[in-house]
């Protein structure tokens, strides 16, 4: 118990320190050139302190249960030798994962084009068929930068025959799978099933699966837009708290929490029962083992809970209502510095972002530090925020940033060590987490409204876009990393060789023996 309560403050003190700052950035503005309504304000303070807790007990039950529970797994398929049925296996896993993700649940309401039933089912087909892809990659030892130039050539083939209205769902798909409750399992997972492998390049292929699953839901939705050729997709706007007293802003929070216990317990149960049919058939762990991993996945639960409480009811409407009131100013352009600000503190807020860092930190032994990371991530949010908020004001179109940025990454991924390219490539998806959807879009979306642009081709592709830069600043974090090695290398002196005398040359001179 002692242990636990241990872990816990240590979580703790990471939850503070990651969102803290976006507190007290949200306050200077809102006591400065922002004021919002004292409801707002309550609720997002609020809505913080579930945050925090929830981090707290997210990242506790990450660590205890979701992490064991995709390695062990994925140690257990590799050892099967049959390339059948870890094929069946991880598409089962990916399409189970995918549907439980409540991330995807509030993207299939906002495109009223495509029965709901039918996009998150073409989804979580897309992310079980690139998990397998995935996992046969490393089965076969495939590099990864050639199947990424394939793969977004093909995507953005696809993006040109689009309607322009349904692109940003297109893009933004492949952040919203990858959220907290998918990237840990699938991360241990690919962890777990290169472990086993002995060659140079085991390490490197670990990493890599969350890059393939984000490209899955992109092409899937990429299809269904070709197929159902949607026409002015609508989407659902920010609820804003009206609360005059207290009574009334607890009954918001009281009214969020009962909806995601219902939506987080739906989340939780395949990934469950999938571990546990596993566990009678194959696994057979002990029961201390079992015993860690039930209290750490009541962690993972009450955590996701408290978590998407505080964002979703205190965190959307402040980040809406900021948006417009910053976009309003006499100068307006000061909502790009705004949110480049921002976007820097509130990646560190995402829970999936933690357990990236400190399973590149363990496997690299270091060699790879988290907070190197960590800082090469807010770099690219911000920079992708930034970019955004460029968007929001003028209109240009999403291509003009995805394109080169794309292009620029893959580049990239020729000259940097291979780790980094599939780390970076994962960070893409860990970074569009909860924290992009319900504060950052919001933001953008208030933003938008208030400017007069349109909503659905200006505002919407935020995720998309935070899923970007990422991509890039990690790699180029590679090339540093890269340059710094091969200095040293050259900086090592040379060990200057000894002549050799012969004998003879001493002349009548004794020998002395030592």
């Amino acid at each position: 118990m002692k242990l636990y309560e241990t872990k816990l403050l240590e979580k703790l003190k990471e939850s503070l320190g990651a969102v803290l700052p976006i507190i007290g950035i949200v306050l200077a503005l809102c006591f400065t050139i922002a004021p919002v309504p004292p409801g707002i304000l309550l609720a997002f303070i609020i809505g913080a302190v579930l945050l925090i807790v929830g981090m707290m007990f997210f990242a506790l039950g990450a660590e205890m249960a979701m992490t064991p529970m995709g390695g062990r797994i994925g140690t257990r398929l590799t050892q099967t030798n049959r390339a059948g049925i870890v094929a069946l296996l991880c598409f089962i896993l990916g399409f189970i994962i995918t549907i439980s993700e409540p991330d995807l649940q509030v993207l299939a309401e906002q495109v009223p084009a495509v029965p709901n039933h039918m996009l998150i089912m073409a989804v979580a087909v897309g992310v079980g068929i690139f998990l397998v892809a995935a996992v046969l990659r490393m089965l076969f030892r495939i590099a990864l930068p050639p199947m990424l130039v394939f793969l977004y050539l093909v995507v953005f083939i696809l993006a040109v025959f689009v309607p322009e209205n349904f692109l940003a769902v297109a893009f933004d798909s492949g952040g919203v799978t990858t959220g907290p409750m998918t990237v840990p399992f699938i991360m241990a997972f690919g962890i777990g099933f290169s472990a086993v492998r002995s060659d140079k390049h085991a390490e490197n292929d670990s990493f890599g699966l969350v890059a393939l699953c984000s490209v899955g839901p992109i092409l899937a939705v990429l299809i269904l837009g070709l197929i159902y050729h949607p026409e002015g997709s609508s989407y659902a706007q920010t609820m804003l708290p009206d609360a005059d007293n207290s009574v009334e802003l607890w009954n918001l929070f009281s009214a969020g929490i009962p909806h995601y216990m219902k939506e987080m317990m739906i989340s939780l149960l395949p990934i469950v029962l999938f571990f546990l049919v596993f566990q009678v058939i194959s696994l057979h762990l002990k029961k201390k083992v079992l015993l860690k991993i039930t209290i750490g996945i009541f962690y993972t639960y009450l955590g996701l809970v408290l978590f998407l409480t505080g964002v979703n009811v205190g965190f959307m409407p402040a980040g809406n209502y900021l948006g417009q009131i910053i976009a309003e100013l006499s100068y307006p352009w000061l909502i790009i510095p705004i949110g480049m600000i921002i976007g820097y503190f509130i990646v560190k807020a995402e829970p999936a972002v933690y357990v990236l860092m400190e399973q590149v930190e363990e496997l690299t032994s270091g060699a790879i530090s988290g907070k190197a990371m960590g800082r090469s991530l807010s770099i690219g949010v911000a920079i992708s925020l930034g970019l955004a908020m460029v968007r929001v004001l003028t209109g240009i179109s999403i291509f003009w940033f995805l394109v080169p940025g794309y292009v620029c990454a893959i580049v990239l991924s020729f000259f940097v060590p291979k780790i980094f390219t599939a780390i970076a490539f994962d960070s893409g998806g860990v970074a569009s987490g909860p924290m992009t959807a319900t504060f950052l879009l919001p933001f953008a979306m208030g933003a938008c409204q208030a400017s007069g642009g349109n909503i659905v081709t200006d505002a919407f592709g935020v995720v998309a876009m935070v899923a970007m830069t990422p991509l890039i600043t990690i790699q180029v974090l590679g090339a540093i990393y890269r340059m710094q090695e091969l200095r040293a290398e050259a900086d090592i002196p040379e060990v200057e060789e000894i002549p050799i005398i012969p004998l003879e040359n001493f002349g009548d001179y004794d020998i002395i023996e030592l």
